[in-house]
């Protein structure tokens, strides 16, 4: 059977009775023209490899694998097995782990990984991507990934705006994220609550000042109404004299008000 002859995706659902589990921040994506657009964002190359977290009933799958990519799929519920061997014995071009996307090893399961593509378990999303933010060595070039739209908001914040935080800083140091296009409820079966976003995350290759950051992050906006010479006083004991010569900050902003490049010159200070 090839990738063409397969049934549509209603079809599949109705025959291995699939019905999506709030428990796994399941909301299957069943339009093809959609998931053939988020594979569109991925820029995939015919035989590079990309990681899919959360197949489903694999919709976003076929439209990966149309590309000519290798696909090596994450799933932890067990009744999605049966379709994911339908689609590697389809296509000679799908292999899969039945795991926790979260204690997965990534490096180990795809070593040739390029390019992460995913309609994330909502559940999970922000945990999901700080962990490929932060993952050493660095396994992809590029990320696809569908969030709420209120969690991609956050991550493209720009600072002095409600919605920046520690996660907007994070993923700006770590990567440069854009938005690719936003999706509403209705899109999904079943629908959610809220409409979601397609954000995509490119390699800017700056993992080594993370920890670093994210101590900072911490202290500034676990204190996000304080001052930051209150808020940073913690990890820079007896220093912020120095912090304010090195870095010009002003020790009366807060923390929405810093920008990423001054986080970063925060980060390098405290090594």
């Amino acid at each position: 059977m090839s990738l063409e002859a397969l049934p549509p995706l209603r079809e599949v659902i109705a025959e291995h009775g699939l019905a999506a589990k709030k428990g796994l921040g399941q909301h299957f994506l069943l339009d093809l023209n959609l998931t053939r657009k988020i594979a569109g964002l991925c820029e995939l190359k015919p035989g590079e490899t990309v990681l899919e977290v959360g197949p489903g009933p694999g919709g976003l799958t076929r439209a990966l694998l149309d590309t000519g990519a290798e696909v090596f799929a994450i799933e932890r519920d067990h009744r999605i097995v049966p379709i994911l061997d339908e689609l590697a014995e389809a296509t000679g071009r799908l292999r899969y782990a039945e795991t926790d996307a979260l204690k997965a090893d990534e490096t180990a399961l795809a070593p040739q990984t390029a390019v992460v593509a995913s309609n994330l378990p909502y559940n999970i999303s922000t945990e999901l991507l700080v962990k490929w933010l932060t993952a050493k060595p660095r396994f992809w070039r590029r990320m696809v990934l569908m969030f709420q739209r209120e969690v991609g908001d956050r991550i493209l914040a720009e600072p002095g705006t409600k919605a920046y935080g520690r996660l907007s800083v994070l993923a700006q140091a770590a990567s440069r994220p854009s938005l690719g296009f936003h999706l509403p409820a209705r899109a999904f079966t079943p629908p959610p609550k809220v409409d979601s976003s397609v954000l995509v995350f490119e390699d800017t290759g700056r993992p080594d000042l993370l920890p670093a950051l994210e101590r900072v992050t911490e202290a500034a906006f676990g204190q996000r109404r304080k001052m930051l010479r209150q808020s940073l006083k913690c990890i820079f004991p007896g220093r912020l004299s120095e912090v304010w010569e090195q870095t010009g900050l002003n020790e009366t902003s807060r923390a929405e008000n810093v920008s990423v490049s001054e986080y970063l010159a925060l980060a390098a200070l405290l090594g």
